[in-house]
């Protein structure tokens, strides 16, 4: 996928005469002329241009799906002109299962112009777009004419070409395109976004929203680490939820909080095997090869392989249920209705959020062994609760308010690591177990689970100068410990 600037978009008045960038070492070749015409679909309350998603079918093209990211989805083209079913389910997490239709079609004449140097060799390309776009919504057809200017880099130009060409076209009238899209431009205020609150907390809760729906479309197309982003996005929604669930409406933010633990449980084991893998791997590279005895990189590959399997399936299971789709769709409604909140309730919250933390970490104090590890993973869950409470309110709040949430984060990550040793001895308990029922040689995962208990030592003792640290550091005075 090429970068952002391997291009430029513009606009030029349908009577302007095409621009010419023939100049020093370019020369500008004859058009070669086509026709595109597309077909737009979307919901009938336009629920993907929304959210900056487009769906078009094109005789030339195909089916083509652009997302927000910026990446392009294709595929074949058949004779019906029903969205296929394999695409309609990529994008359930913004339609709902709401039937996708035609809302647009577009013709566009295109002029291209091969930009060349001396020896013949394309330096660029400019597309002169003659628009004319037919608006397919329930009162009388709309129709609108306009005319685009694209201007596309070949891989291996010269650096300063795209600006030098930007500002020949600028002295010859074109201006930076208004619209990201042929059909956002067309359908203007049908597509305008629902105004929310513009307070940070309803703004946070939409970005983790849009995370949550973006990594549901990742998952789709298998893109790697969407298992991740969507337990992240489910996790802070969730956190949020809690954490501000005096100010989102108690019933509600309850009720959705425990469909996304939910969601969240059906995803973290797909992710949990995946992490746990990578991990073991990783310390298993750092171990002398003298000192490992038995085929443990293939043990490991195979019990991992068919874990990943059957908890990729239960997360694919979650993700196609119709309970997912009502939590989705539960969410959009309360960001839909949801009250302003202003910045003096919001410290009430987070003093609450944070003061969790401080007791869960006196809890601590006196235990040993599994008792403490057990206390220490309370103590992480609570940082981090705290943690995300900050980012959501941090836009409002000083440089106070980011120390310490820095402090937290560091507490947070340490007993992250700290939880890691505590499943992955679990893990090589159970291998050395298997593998010895089995007549192997489970000498090295011996020498794996010292090497993690020695790691979860010295990162009990990080913890405490982190604690320490965030104890002493800055932080608001309404935050009291």
């Amino acid at each position: 996928m090429k970068s952002a600037e391997s291009g430029r978009k513009y606009e030029l008045s349908l009577k302007a005469r095409v621009p010419q960038l023939a100049g020093k070492g370019i020369a500008q070749e004859a058009p070669a002329e086509r026709t595109l015409e597309t077909v737009y679909y979307d919901t009938k309350d336009f629920r993907l241009s929304r959210a900056g998603i487009t769906l078009r079918r094109s005789r030339d093209t195909g089916w083509c799906l652009s997302l927000p990211s910026d990446e392009e989805l294709r595929f074949p083209l058949d004779e019906d002109p029903k969205v296929p079913d394999s695409i309609a389910t990529l994008v359930r997490a913004y339609t709902l299962d709401r039937k996708l239709r035609p809302v647009a079609q577009v013709r566009t004449d295109r002029f291209t112009h091969r930009l060349a140097d001396a020896s013949g060799r394309t330096l660029a390309t400019l597309d002169d777009d003659h628009v004319t776009g037919e608006f397919l919504g329930a009162q009388a057809l709309r129709l609108d004419r306009w005319r685009e200017l694209d201007v596309e880099l070949a891989d291996d130009s010269a650096p300063g070409l795209l600006d030098r060409l930007d500002r020949t076209l600028r002295k010859r009238g074109a201006e930076n395109a208004w619209w990201p899209s042929k059909l956002q431009r067309l359908l203007g205020d049908e597509t305008e976004k629902a105004r929310g609150s513009d307070d940070v907390l309803h703004a946070y809760l939409s970005e983790q929203f849009d995370r949550l729906r973006r990594a549901d479309v990742g998952f789709r197309v298998g893109a790697d680490d969407s298992v991740h982003q969507l337990r992240v996005a489910a996790r802070k929604l969730r956190s949020a939820l809690q954490t501000f669930k005096s100010l989102v409406g108690k019933k509600k933010a309850d009720s959705l909080a425990a469909e996304l633990k939910w969601l969240g449980a059906e995803l973290a084991p797909a992710r949990d095997a995946e992490v746990s893998q990578a991990r073991l791997e990783a310390c298993l590279d750092e171990v002398p090869s003298e000192l490992v005895f038995g085929p443990l990189r293939q043990y490991l590959t195979r019990d991992f392989a068919h874990t990943s399997q059957t908890e990729l399936a239960r997360a694919t299971e979650a993700l196609s249920s119709t309970r997912y789709l009502d939590l989705v769709g539960s969410i959009a409604t309360l960001l839909a209705t949801m009250r302003p909140a202003g910045k003096k309730a919001l410290r009430k919250p987070l003093r609450k959020t944070a003061r969790k933390l401080y007791r869960a970490t006196a809890a601590t104090e006196g235990l040993t062994g599994a008792e403490l590890e057990k206390a220490l993973h309370n103590v992480r869950k609570k940082a981090k609760r705290a943690r995300y409470a900050a980012d959501a309110v941090r836009p409002v709040f000083g440089k106070k308010l980011r120390t310490w949430r820095k402090h937290v984060k560091a507490v947070q990550q340490t007993l992250g690591k700290h939880q890691d040793t505590v499943v992955d001895r679990t893990t090589l308990r159970h291998f050395a177990i298997d593998g010895f029922g089995q007549n192997q040689n489970t000498f090295t995962f011996g020498l794996l689970y010292g090497r993690d208990e020695a790691a979860a030592k010295m990162l009990r003792d990080r913890f405490a100068d982190e604690w320490r640290t965030l104890r002493k550091g800055a932080r608001p005075g309404w935050l009291k410990m």
